[in-house]
């Protein structure tokens, strides 16, 4: 049987890609030496939250406009998706930044501490103000990529070390593309996850540092991640002690009874950037790029990926390159 596309990285960009293809009757190869979504897919490490009008915070429009319908896709493609929305929070001495966060966002409520209470009863006690973004979802990115290569694999797509190129050449390989995408960069992110009883968190929270961001994504059964470290630079290490510290001092802010908390895991990754930090499909003379995902990988994929298969199908689709 001919091959239409062989693709190259099988991460989130690939996953979801292969996804949208085969959804369209194509018939897809999907290479990846490292085999499938696993510690070496910087994906493996993502906070999974569909939070567009968040990231609208510092991201362009296209990115908060393109975004607003990947909880859609992802539950299309099998993957559960919570719709609790997201909730963002300053600490007294970092008002301000709450108030700057909210003139920089849309589709958000400002909620008072008896509003807190009604959706997160555990952090109405230490915070009188929040933001709440109702439209907002998250989904567990490990569950989200295993629901992929599922679908995939129930259509005979498995996830191949090598194999011949055949039909078109989509490359998805993130960092390791800069033998073809000099422009490319690294932005290290780190994460941990904790496990206690004595928080129970529904939804997404963003505390609002000036200096240390934090956010933490509830995985169920008193499990939470922990994210926010933008580093600039290429390692693929284990986490620093620096900022490990600095996310467990965020976590103990936002709420104390995370001290007794569980250190599950801590991981780290260099996530692919392009310099204005927005991920595009580029087309070469001999294959398609879908990078530079950075901090959007799980919003943006679905964007990325339906243009990719537009260009193959000639069914134009939403415009995600600058």
């Amino acid at each position: 049987m001919s091959v239409d596309a062989t693709i190259l990285g099988a991460g989130v960009a690939g996953l979801a890609t292969a996804h949208e293809l085969t959804a369209r009757g194509l018939s897809v190869r999907l290479i990846d030496p490292a085999g499938g979504p696993g510690a070496h897919h910087c994906s493996w490490w993502a906070g999974g939250m569909l939070a567009p009008e968040c990231e609208g915070e510092t991201a362009e429009p296209q990115v908060v406009r393109l975004g607003r319908d990947a909880a859609r896709w992802w539950e299309a493609a099998g993957a559960q998706v919570t719709h609790a929305g997201s909730l963002v929070l300053a600490l007294g001495r970092d008002r301000r930044e709450l108030d700057r966060f909210a003139r920089r966002t849309e589709r958000h409520e400002t909620l008072d501490r008896a509003g807190i209470a009604a959706l997160e009863p555990d952090l109405s006690e230490r915070f009188d103000r929040a933001l709440h973004f109702p439209t907002e979802a998250h989904l567990s990115p490990r569950d989200a990529l295993a629901a992929l290569r599922a679908g995939l694999a129930g259509k005979g797509v498995e996830i191949l070390p090598e194999a011949p190129h055949e039909g078109r050449l989509i490359d998805c390989r993130g960092l390791a593309a800069r033998d073809r995408l000099p422009d490319l960069r690294g932005v290290r992110g780190e994460m941990a996850v904790l496990r206690t009883s004595e928080v129970a968190l529904s939804r997404p929270v963003r505390l609002l540092h000036p200096r240390h961001p934090l956010y933490i994504v509830p995985r169920g059964g008193g499990i939470h991640m922990l994210g926010a470290t933008q580093i600039e630079g290429d390692s693929r290490g284990p986490a620093t002690l620096r900022s490990v510290v600095e996310l467990l001092n965020a976590a103990y802010a936002l709420h104390p009874a995370f001290a007794e908390a569980e250190v599950l895991e801590l991981g780290a990754d260099a996530r692919p950037a392009f310099p204005d930090n927005l991920p595009r499909v580029v087309a070469q003379d001999d294959r398609i790029h879908v990078n530079g995902l950075f901090r959007h990988g799980f919003l943006m994929a679905p964007a990325l990926a339906r243009a990719v298969a537009g260009q193959l199908t000639g069914q134009p689709t939403p415009e995600v390159t600058p």
